[in-house]
């Protein structure tokens, strides 16, 4: 009994444990944020020399106080928080149809040698296609409408995401394939509890390829589809351009690196999670 009460009494109290429990949060964390913080710091250090040198005029390349200043002000702007929404609802879009597409001919193909030969080849040369050299025939389709951005963005995302899934499949064990053909898993039973899942980080890289295709073919299509009483980021930044206003152009590029940015580090997480609950992190030394 006394033992226990000298045990009890040893311990720190709750608040000092929940205080120890912070900071090795904080202290895992730091290592992870004080990379990019650094980086940040290092590229507005060089922006504001080369502004200082008198490279460009202030009107052209303003300083990045001015551009912080205006990004406040476009922060505080109902206007930005209804052409931010366009922008977003586009991409959402846009992107979840490239998933359905992109997946069901991933799929299509890896389970079909004859369509494998027959458009295999063309799924990675419209990989390779730039985006922005569509929109020329999606504007003949469709005028300056929704549909003509939502159809490039699909044609850019789609066929990253149906390589991902392609690759996703090649790479399962054959090893695993016949232990599943084994246990009786065949045709549709064998992809949904065997290929999918072994396919799954694969997939996930198509995926986060096939957002950053998608969203720059979205920025791309606001800049040439502008849709009267439909504000964008895009149309924004051409509206910025057209009256030379720097900072705001320069602002709304920000914004849209830091969406792109964002996106990106989500994806990052959550094949990072994948990989660790397969054992598949990276082994430092």
């Amino acid at each position: 009994m006394t033992d226990e009460l000298v045990r009890q009494e040893a311990r720190p109290p709750f608040t000092e444990r929940r205080a120890d429990v912070g900071v090795g949060a904080g202290a895992r964390l730091w290592p992870r944020i004080w990379p990019p913080i650094v980086a940040v710091v290092i590229v507005l250090v060089i922006w504001q020399i080369v502004v200082a040198m008198g490279w460009r005029p202030v009107y052209v390349l303003p300083a990045p106080a001015t551009v912080g200043g205006a990004l406040s002000g476009m922060l505080a702007d109902p206007k930005f928080w209804s052409a931010l929404g366009t922008t977003i609802t586009r991409a959402l879009i846009g992107f979840g149809i490239s998933v359905l597409v992109g997946s069901l001919i991933g799929l299509a193909v890896s389970r079909s040698r004859i369509l494998r030969s027959a458009i295999g080849s063309l799924i990675t040369g419209l990989q390779t296609m730039p985006s922005i050299a569509w929109f020329p025939f999606a504007i003949l389709l469709f005028g300056l409408s929704e549909q003509a951005i939502t159809f490039v963005i699909v044609l850019g995302a789609a066929p990253s995401i149906a390589n991902g899934v392609v690759s996703g499949v090649d790479d399962v064990s054959p090893q695993l394939q016949r232990v599943a053909h084994v246990l009786g898993a065949q045709g549709l039973r064998m992809y949904r509890y065997v290929m999918i899942p072994a396919a799954l980080p694969s997939y996930l890289a198509g995926l986060k390829q096939g957002w950053a295709f998608a969203w720059r073919s979205l920025m791309a299509g606001e800049l040439l589809v502008i849709i009267a009483a439909r504000p964008s980021l895009g149309a924004n930044l051409q509206f910025y351009r057209e009256f030379a206003n720097a900072p705001g152009l320069l602002a709304i590029m920000i914004v849209i690196l830091v969406i792109g940015v964002v996106v990106d580090s989500i994806f990052s997480r959550i094949a990072s999670g994948v990989r660790a609950r397969r054992g598949m992190g990276i082994v430092r030394l």
